[in-house]
């Protein structure tokens, strides 16, 4: 009897000290969650971004942290898909206790993701869902875009389309809410600057489309002068592999966001089609500044490879979550929030702010063509041109008006 209770005493007391133990460590950390596509072609992206921000907060955690916290973090793959991106982020909230939520390269996942997060009040940190209407129509004070938006990049796009001869164009893009809202921005704001371009058709197929050939084919029946391709993360690389297959950049040009960016360019070598026009935020040899020199030596010796927007992105979110529970001051999601809004850091391309009416991180963006170049196994952008970040915001103005609705 006496031994039985003996026993039954270390056993719970051993089970305390776990708990205690656990309770501990947990205390010790600021866990984030990642919810991103980890498989198929948006992984490409998705990696990307995960190993800048591995790289940044290596760095933070090797100085101590914040707030006297390592942050840590934990993946889930959402296959692109909304229902297992929505289930995986209940999942991070509800078991694993999370702080903060981040990632997301589909932008339906972005906006169901961000729909729970309003509801659960835990800031969420979108680092490639691109749709307008994450931090527009739909935004709230717990979302926060990362990356540029497809207002954004509507804007670049018609500045730089704009200055070219072409006159009669066809739209051509993935048939779910990315592509439609890209396409829409691109159409919208390069008619505003030069209102005699014409619409002379459209073509959507199905994400995850395996056969772009009947696509191509009668878009070069019509003839346009150009075409933007209005793909998202699944549809980019494979496309232009199409595009190249077909001759189809040979015929006729075509604008295709991060058409010119390193994780499209890099799995496609040097069969990428050249005289791809194409907008991202950022390359690993422009622009030319000392930071942006540090990061891609640093993020080389790393992993092996250049840095692309992706890897870009991981590193200053890594840095704004950083800034962000330093202003704070503690581990709190509400403060956590209000911190992160409005928020200024250094980063490789220079200042970057979180805009405090609608939680839109300021990027500039670059317009370049596809070419292949000495001394690297895939093809770069050329004749790159800059857009500073305050001529792309959406207007606040219009946002007020959009949420109204």
């Amino acid at each position: 009897m006496r031994k039985g209770l003996a026993m039954f005493v270390a056993v719970v007391v051993s089970v305390m000290f776990l708990v205690s133990s656990v309770s501990s460590f947990a205390a010790d950390e600021i866990k984030v969650g990642i919810i991103d596509t980890y498989s198929g072609p948006p992984s490409s992206y998705a990696l990307d971004v995960l190993d800048g921000f591995k790289l940044a907060l290596n760095k933070i955690n090797a100085d101590g942290g914040v707030v006297g916290k390592k942050i840590v973090f934990v993946t889930r793959d959402d296959k692109f898909k909304v229902d297992l991106g929505l289930t995986a982020a209940k999942e991070l909230i509800m078991r694993e206790n999370v702080t903060i939520l981040m990632g997301t390269i589909n932008s339906a996942v972005s906006l169901a993701v961000s729909d729970l997060a309003k509801k659960e009040k835990i800031p969420f940190l979108v680092t490639y869902g691109k749709s307008s209407n994450i931090t527009g129509a739909k935004g709230h004070k717990y979302v926060f875009s990362m990356n540029e938006n497809t207002e954004m990049i509507g804007k670049a796009a018609a500045i730089g389309l704009a200055k070219r001869p072409f006159v009669n164009y066809w739209i051509a893009g993935d048939d779910y809410e990315y592509g439609h809202a890209i396409a829409d921005a691109v159409w919208n704001h390069l008619k505003k600057i030069k209102p005699d371009v014409q619409l002379m058709g459209q073509s959507w197929w199905k994400v995850g489309e395996p056969d772009f050939t009947p696509y191509i084919t009668s878009i070069l029946s019509s003839k346009p002068d150009a075409v933007i391709v209005a793909t998202g993360g699944a549809g980019c690389i494979p496309f232009l592999k199409a595009a190249k297959n077909t001759g189809f950049t040979s015929k006729v040009p075509i604008y295709m966001h991060t058409g010119t960016e390193l994780s499209t360019l890099r799995p496609l070598g040097l069969d990428a089609p050249e005289g791809v026009i194409g907008t991202s935020n950022y390359y690993f040899y422009y622009p030319e500044t000392p930071e942006n020199k540090i990061f891609v030596e640093e993020f080389k010796k790393a992993y092996g490879r250049y840095p692309s927007f992706g890897s870009l992105i991981g590193l200053y979110t890594a840095n704004f979550i950083a800034k962000a529970f330093e202003k704070a001051g503690k581990v709190d999601s509400e403060k956590f929030a209000e911190a992160l809004s409005g928020l200024t850091i250094d980063s490789p391309v220079g200042k970057l702010t979180v805009r405090e009416f609608d939680n839109q991180v300021m990027l500039p963006m670059f317009m370049g063509v596809t070419k292949k170049a000495p001394g690297f196994d895939f093809l770069i952008a050329t004749d790159i041109v800059t857009i500073p970040a305050d001529e792309l915001m959406p207007s606040i103005e219009n946002i007020k008006t959009i949420r109204e609705k």
